[in-house]
C-alpha cells in the first residue's frame, strides 16, 4: 500500500535497485502518480527523476523533456524541497534533456539551441562552470556536422567540473571525434584508459567497446576486437538502452566474417525492433543491422530465413527492404530538421563499407546452431597459390581431374565439383558432347567417379555412413561399367570407412580429419584379406592387369589404415610394449604397403606408409624415430613437387614435438603445417586439431595471446563441423575459457562459457563437460561481483547434480558457493536453505574447504551488513565452521587442518572488532597467528595479513602503539626473509602510520 510518504520512498528506493528495463519503468510511471497524491515536493521531484532515469536506460529519451520540465516546475517553485543529491540532479539531467531533444527529428534544431541557452543560463546563475555547456555545442555540431572542430576545441580546452560528464564518457566522446576525422590510431590511443578499465562508469568501457570495434578491426588490432565484442556485446544484450551498441556489434560480426553470429545476436535482439523513444539510437541499430542483411543479399541468400520486428517472418530480401525504407526515412527526416546531409552521408558511409578481413576472424563464441543461421554457408578457403585452370571442354575437364585425383592435388576436389555441376545441368550431352567423348569413357562410369565424390564430401563431413554406403554404391555402378579395379578400390574403402576417423594423418582413404571420430567398429580382416586377395587375382589377369596401380596400392593402404587404427586402440597408456598381434599385423601390412609402393614409384604412397609408422613411433614414445621419419616425408614430398601432401606431415611432425616437450619448435611447426594447407585450401585438412594442438603449444610457451588466438580459431573450426564437431567445440571453448581466467581476463571467459551452454541440448556433448561449464561459468560471473546471475548457474547446476550416482562430493561444494553467491546477491532466505543443504551434505559427502569457507564467509557478511547486532550470528556460524573442522580431523588425523583453523580465529577476530569487543578480537587474532605457524612457509602470507589486523587492533582500536608497532617490525623483518616483499611493504607503511 503507497498510502504514506514513508512507503512511497521506501517503493521509489526498491524501484532504485530494480535493473533497467520495462518493469521498472512502468513501476516508476506508476510512483509518479503515487507521490501526486502527496504535498511534498521532494517526494515529487524524487518520483520524477527515478521516472527520468528509467526513460534514459530503457530506450524512451525522448519523453524525458516532459518529465524534466515538471521537475524544473517544482524546482522554480520550491528549490527548498530539493535535497543535496536531487539539487545535483537538476543541473546535471539539462545534459540529458540536451541528448533527448538532439537525437528526435521532430524537434526543431531552434528549439535544440534555445535548450542550450536555456542550459547556460542557468549554469551561471548557480555559479557553475560551462564546460558541460559547452560539450552540448559540440555534440549538436558533430551531429550536424558544421563547425566541428571548433566546438570540439572550445569544450576539450575547458577545465572540468562536478557536472561534466565522468571521464570515461569525456574519453569516448573525444576518441569518437576522432574516429570521424579518419585517424583510428589516435582514437585507439586515447580510448585507452577506457577500454583497459582504468576509467569506468555504468555505461563504460561497453559503449565504448561497441564504438572501438571497427577501429580495431581497421588498425589490425584483431586480438582487442575480439576481447571488446565479447566483453561489450555481454553487457548490452537485450538492454533497450543501448540498442545503438547492440547494432554496432551486428555491424562488427558482418565486416568480421562473422555473418552467422551476426544473425544470432539479431535473433536474441528482435525486440528491440520496437524501441522507438530514442530515434537517434534506432537509427544506428537499423543501419547496423542493414549492414549484415545487405551483405547477405549481396552475397545471394536472399531467401533465408532470419529474425526482424515481431508479429510476422522475415526473409533476408524483405528485411532489407523494411530497413532501407524506415531507415532512410527517418535518416531524411534528421537532415531535413539540421538543414545539412550529415545522418543520412553517415548513414551511406557506413552501408558502403564490405568485410574488413580475407579470413573470418575466429571469436571463441559458439556457432549458432539454430537451422536459419547455420544455412549461411562458410566461406570456402582461398588459396594463397595460382590455382588450377577449369577447362572449358568437358572431356579436357574429366580428364584433368582424374589426373589430379591421381596425384592427391587438392584441386582435384574444385574440378569434380565443377564436373558435377555441369553433368546435372546438362546429363549425357555433356559426355556425348565433348570434343573427344571417348576419352571421358561411359555415362556409367563419370556417374560412379561422382558417387566416390560424394563419398569423400561425406566423409569430410564425418557422415561415415552415407560414405561407406556411397562408396559400396560407386563400387555397384564401377563393376557395371566391367572396370573391376574400381569397383574393388571404391568397395575396400567402404569397408574402412566407418573405422575411427584418420589417426593417420592422410584422408585419402576412409577418413577425414585426424581429430575425428567415428563409430569404432572392429575391423573386418576376412572382407579385407579377400579383398587382397582379389586384387592380386587381377594384377596378374592374363592379357594385362585388371587393376591400375593405383586402385592396388588403395586396398594396400587400406589394410595399413585399419591395422594401425586397431594397432593405436591397442596401444597401452603410458606407452609399453604393444600387444604382439596387432604390431605384427600393422608391420606387415605397412612393409607390404610401404615397398608396393616404392615398387610402383608412387611418392604420394610411400610417405603416407611412413606417417602410418611415424605416428606408432610418437604413440609408443620413439619421438626422435617418429620425427626423423617425418621429416624424410616432408623432404621427399618437396623433392617430387607435391608439396600439397606436407601439410599432414608437418602437423604430425608438430604433435610429435609437442608431445616431447619441444614447445617452441612445435608451434613453428604447426603454423607450417596451417600455412601450407591454406596455399593448397585443402578443405579436408584437420585444421581444428591442428589450431588446438597450437593453442597448447603457445599455452605451454606462456604466449597467452597466441594461445587464445589457436584456441578461439579451433573452436570456430569445429563448429563447421556441425553436430559431429560439437563435443570438440565445448572442450575447446571450456579450454579457452580457462585461459582466459588465468590471463585474469574473466569477462571474455564468461561470454565464450555463456556460449558453450546456450545450446546445451542441441550441442550433444556429454552432461559431465556442461556441469564443468555451468561450474566454470558460476564462479566466473561470480568473479564479475554478477552475484545473482552465479546463483542461478549454481542452482541450475545442483539440480542437474541430482540424478548423478558418482562424483556426489560436488552437491556439497555446489551447495556452499551457491549459498555465497546467494547471500552476496542479498537473497538471505534461499542462502540459509543452501547453507543448510551444504552442511546436510557435508554429512554424506565431505567437502570441508569450501563449506568452512562459505560459513567463514557468512560471519563476514553478517557482520558487514549489521555490525554489532549480528555478532552473534556470525559467531554462530563461526562455531559451525569449527565443528565442520573437527569432525574432518577425526576423519582424517592427517588432514591440513591448520588453515581452517586459523581462519576461523581470523574471521572471529574481525566480527570482534566490528562489534567493538577489541580484547576478544586481539585474543582472536593472536590465536590465528599461532595457528598459521603450523603451516609452515606456505602459511606465511595468510600469517602475515593476521599480523596485519592484529597490529591494527592494538594501535589503533586499543591504543597500544609501541606494541603494535614491535609486533609489525618482526613480522616485517620474517616477510622479508621468506621474499614476500608486497606484504612487507604493507606492513611497513602500517607501521609508519601508527608512529604517526
Amino acid at each position: 500500500m503507497l498510502d504514506t510518504i514513508d512507503a512511497v520512498m521506501a517503493a521509489l528506493r526498491d524501484n532504485d535497485a530494480r535493473p533497467y528495463g520495462r518493469p521498472r519503468t512502468v513501476t516508476a510511471e506508476e510512483l509518479v502518480d503515487a507521490a501526486d497524491r502527496f504535498d511534498d515536493t521532494g517526494l515529487r521531484a524524487m518520483a520524477l527523476l527515478e521516472l527520468m532515469e528509467a526513460y534514459e536506460y530503457d530506450g524512451e529519451r525522448s519523453k524525458a523533456p516532459v518529465v524534466f520540465a515538471r521537475v524544473l516546475k517544482l524546482w522554480d517553485a520550491d528549490r527548498g524541497s530539493f535535497g543535496e543529491w536531487a539539487t545535483q540532479q537538476v543541473f546535471w539531467r539539462f545534459k540529458w534533456v540536451a541528448t533527448s531533444l538532439l537525437g528526435t527529428p521532430d524537434v526543431p534544431l531552434a528549439s535544440v539551441r534555445r535548450w542550450h541557452g536555456e542550459m547556460r543560463d542557468r549554469y551561471r546563475a548557480a555559479g557553475h562552470g560551462l564546460q558541460p555547456y559547452y560539450a552540448q555545442r559540440f555534440h549538436l555540431a558533430a551531429h550536424i556536422g558544421e563547425d566541428v572542430q571548433d566546438a570540439y576545441e572550445l569544450w576539450a580546452a575547458r577545465p572540468r567540473t562536478e557536472l561534466s560528464d565522468c571521464h570515461a564518457c569525456e574519453v569516448r566522446a573525444a576518441a569518437s571525434h576522432l574516429v570521424r576525422q579518419g585517424d583510428d590510431a589516435a582514437a585507439l590511443d586515447a580510448w585507452r584508459p577506457v577500454l583497459s578499465g582504468e576509467s569506468t562508469c555504468a555505461e563504460e568501457p561497453h559503449v565504448s567497446h561497441a564504438q572501438a570495434l571497427l577501429p580495431l578491426l581497421r588498425q589490425g588490432r584483431l586480438d582487442e576486437a575480439r576481447s571488446s565484442h565479447l566483453v561489450g556485446y555481454r553487457f548490452a544484450r537485450g538492454k533497450s538502452g543501448l540498442v545503438r551498441s547492440v547494432g554496432q556489434h551486428i555491424e562488427f560480426c558482418a565486416l568480421s566474417g562473422n555473418e552467422p553470429r551476426g544473425l544470432e545476436i539479431l535473433a536474441e535482439n528482435r525486440d528491440l525492433f520496437g524501441v522507438t523513444g530514442d530515434p537517434a539510437g534506432r537509427l544506428d541499430f537499423l543501419t547496423g543491422v542493414e549492414v549484415l542483411i545487405a551483405g547477405l543479399a549481396r552475397a545471394g541468400h536472399g531467401a533465408l530465413t532470419v529474425s526482424g520486428p515481431p508479429g510476422r517472418s522475415w526473409t533476408v530480401d524483405t528485411l532489407l527492404a523494411h530497413l532501407r525504407t524506415e531507415a532512410d526515412a527517418l535518416a531524411a527526416r534528421f537532415d531535413a530538421r539540421n538543414g545539412t546531409p550529415a545522418v543520412g552521408s553517415r548513414r551511406r558511409d557506413r552501408l558502403a563499407r564490405r568485410p574488413l578481413l580475407a579470413e573470418p576472424l575466429a571469436l571463441g563464441v559458439r556457432a549458432p546452431a539454430a537451422p536459419e543461421l547455420a544455412a549461411v554457408p562458410v566461406v570456402p578457403a582461398v588459396p594463397v597459390r595460382e590455382v588450377e585452370p577449369e577447362p572449358e571442354d568437358f572431356a579436357a575437364l574429366v580428364l584433368r581431374a582424374r589426373e589430379l585425383q591421381l596425384l592427391g592435388h587438392p584441386d582435384a576436389d574444385r574440378l569434380w565439383r565443377r564436373i558435377g555441376e555441369r553433368f546435372t545441368a546438362g546429363g549425357e550431352a555433356e559426355v556425348t558432347g565433348a570434343a573427344d567423348p571417348d576419352r571421358v569413357g561411359t555415362v556409367g562410369q563419370l556417374r560412379a567417379e561422382l558417387a566416390e565424390r560424394r563419398a569423400h564430401a561425406a566423409l569430410d563431413r564425418e557422415d561415415w555412413e552415407e560414405g561407406a554406403a556411397e562408396l559400396r554404391g560407386a563400387g555397384d555402378l564401377f563393376e557395371r561399367e566391367g572396370l573391376a579395379g574400381r569397383a574393388l578400390a571404391a568397395r575396400t574403402r567402404a569397408l574402412v570407412a566407418v573405422l575411427v576417423g584418420n589417426d593417420s594423418g592422410d584422408d585419402s582413404e576412409g577418413g577425414s580429419d585426424g581429430d575425428a571420430a567415428g563409430p569404432g567398429r572392429a575391423v573386418d580382416w576376412a572382407a579385407l584379406d579377400t579383398a587382397l586377395a582379389l586384387a592380386d587375382e587381377l594384377a596378374a589377369a592374363p592379357g594385362g592387369p585388371a587393376l591400375a596401380d593405383d586402385d592396388y596400392l588403395v586396398v594396400l593402404q587400406c589394410r595399413a589404415y585399419a591395422a594401425h587404427h586397431e594397432l593405436v586402440l591397442a596401444l597401452p597408456e603410458p606407452p609399453e610394449e604393444p600387444p604382439a598381434e596387432q604390431a605384427g599385423r600393422f608391420a606387415l601390412a605397412v612393409t607390404a604397403y610401404r615397398e608396393a609402393a616404392a615398387a610402383r614409384g608412387s611418392v604420394r604412397r610411400l610417405t603416407v606408409a611412413r606417417q602410418y609408422a611415424a605416428d606408432v613411433a610418437a604413440r609408443q614414445g620413439r619421438i626422435a624415430e617418429a620425427a626423423e621419419e617425418l621429416r624424410t616425408v616432408i623432404a621427399e614430398l618437396e623433392q617430387a613437387g607435391q608439396p600439397w601432401h606436407t601439410p599432414r606431415a608437418y602437423g604430425l611432425l608438430g604433435q610429435a614435438l609437442l608431445q616431447n616437450g619441444e614447445q617452441a619448435e612445435a608451434v613453428e611447426v604447426l603454423h607450417r603445417a596451417l600455412a601450407a594447407a591454406a596455399r593448397w585450401a585443402d578443405e579436408s585438412y584437420p585444421f581444428a586439431a591442428t589450431y588446438l594442438m597450437a593453442g597448447h603449444a603457445s599455452a605451454h610457451l606462456g604466449d597467452t595471446g597466441a594461445a587464445i588466438r589457436a584456441l578461439s580459431e579451433a573452436a570456430g573450426r569445429f563448429d563447421r563441423k556441425g553436430p559431429a564437431g560439437a563435443g570438440d567445440a565445448a572442450r575447446t571453448r571450456l579450454q579457452l575459457a580457462d585461459l582466459l581466467s588465468t590471463a585474469d581476463r574473466p569477462a571474455d571467459a564468461v561470454a565464450v562459457l555463456e556460449s558453450v551452454l546456450a545450446d546445451a541440448a542441441a550441442a550433444g556433448p556429454e552432461d559431465r563437460l556442461f556441469a564443468q561449464a555451468r561450474l566454470d561459468l558460476a564462479r566466473g560471473l561470480f568473479t564479475l561481483d554478477e552475484y545473482r546471475d552465479s546463483a542461478e548457474e549454481y542452482l541450475r547446476l545442483a539440480t542437474a547434480l541430482e540424478g548423478w550416482t558418482e562424483d556426489l562430493h560436488l552437491r556439497t561444494m555446489v551447495a556452499a558457493e551457491a549459498a555465497v553467491a546467494l547471500a552476496l546477491a542479498d537473497r538471505w532466505e534461499a542462502a540459509h536453505a543452501a547453507r543448510s543443504r551444504a552442511l546436510a551434505a557435508q554429512e554424506q559427502w565431505p567437502q570441508t574447504g569450501p563449506v568452512s569457507a562459505m560459513l567463514r564467509q557468512f560471519a563476514r557478511l553478517v557482520v558487514q551488513q549489521e555490525g554489532a547486532e549480528g555478532l552473534e550470528q556470525a559467531l554462530a556460524r563461526l562455531a559451525e565452521a569449527d565443528a565442520v573442522r573437527e569432525r574432518a580431523e577425526r576423519a582424517e588425523p592427517d588432514t591440513d587442518a591448520w588453515y581452517l583453523r586459523a581462519s576461523v580465529h581470523y574471521e572471529r577476530a574481525r566480527a570482534y572488532a566490528v562489534a567493538d569487543r577489541y580484547e576478544e578480537a586481539l585474543t582472536e587474532a593472536d590465536l590465528a597467528i599461532t595457528a598459521y605457524e603450523a603451516g609452515g612457509e606456505r602459511a606465511e602470507t595468510p600469517r602475515a595479513e593476521a599480523v596485519r589486523l592484529a597490529a591494527l587492533i592494538e594501535g589503533t582500536d586499543l591504543g597500544r602503539t609501541s606494541a603494535a608497532r614491535a609486533r609489525l617490525a618482526a613480522a616485517v623483518e620474517r616477510c622479508r626473509k621468506y621474499g614476500l616483499e608486497e606484504a612487507a611493504e604493507i606492513l611497513a607503511d602500517l607501521r609508519e602510520r601508527l608512529a604517526d
